[in-house]
């Protein structure tokens, strides 16, 4: 096994155990996928809090791992042929470490493709609109007069809880009665926009059937409750 210290960051945040999965993340929506799917495959690891908001992102070390700035990060130092492989983008290390933990992505050709595509959407539009809906909403966009913004990102965001009502019409999880990496793709990002930033009402969130309960079926495991947890806030 290689040694780590060839990698920057880990002089910015040492590893006590060089051995095992390094997370180098933030209890964000984004973030909180890595670890709730660390939490549920049980690979050891060790997190790293990279906090965001003091723009710990932006020095050399975390830009040596992910050159857009941007947590979660990882450093596998047992990946592919035995090597160390440093990952970045949330989706891609969901399907990384399902692939590795022979979890929580189907093998079928059909279905992994299918669970692929839910992740997708995560990436695509519902994180981007959320984020959106969050700043026009709770942060500084809620001090602009103009309201047509937040107004554009209420009614993209309804739109697409009502992709996922109709989705779980049918079903316990995205993709079935088996829990995926899809789930865990959207539940914190459902999760924060009803949370965090107290978006519910304006997307008439309570008006829903199926998604409330497909959250809180997500919420009630105890490696998510565990996952949006971690790492701590400084």
């Amino acid at each position: 096994m290689s040694d780590l210290s060839d990698f920057p960051i880990t002089t910015r945040c040492p590893a006590r155990h060089p051995d095992r999965l390094q997370l180098y993340s933030f209890p964000t929506p984004n973030g909180v996928k890595v670890s709730i799917m660390l939490e549920e495959i049980g690979l050891p690891y060790e997190p790293h809090t990279i906090n965001i908001g003091a723009n710990e992102t932006w020095g050399p070390e975390f830009l040596s791992l992910n050159p857009n700035g941007k947590i979660p990060a990882v450093l596998d130092p047992d990946g592919p042929g035995g090597k160390p492989l440093a990952l970045w983008e949330s989706g891609a290390i969901l399907i990384y470490l399902a692939e590795k933990s022979g979890k929580l992505l189907p093998t079928d050709p059909v279905a992994r493709i299918e669970t692929i595509q839910w992740v997708f959407f995560q990436i695509a539009a519902v994180g981007p609109m959320f984020g959106q809906l969050g700043f026009f909403h709770k942060f500084a966009g809620r001090e602009y007069e103009d309201k047509r913004p937040r107004d554009r990102y209420v009614a993209e965001s309804k739109r697409l809880l009502g992709v996922l009502e109709s989705r779980l019409a049918d079903r316990q999880f995205i993709m079935g009665d088996g829990y995926t990496i899809a789930d865990i793709a959207l539940l914190g990002w459902v999760h924060n926009l009803i949370g965090f930033y107290e978006a519910g009402e304006l997307v008439d969130y309570a008006s829903l059937k199926h998604v409330p309960p497909w959250l809180d079926r997500c919420l009630a495991r105890p490696a998510v409750q565990r996952g949006l947890e971690i790492p701590a806030r400084p």
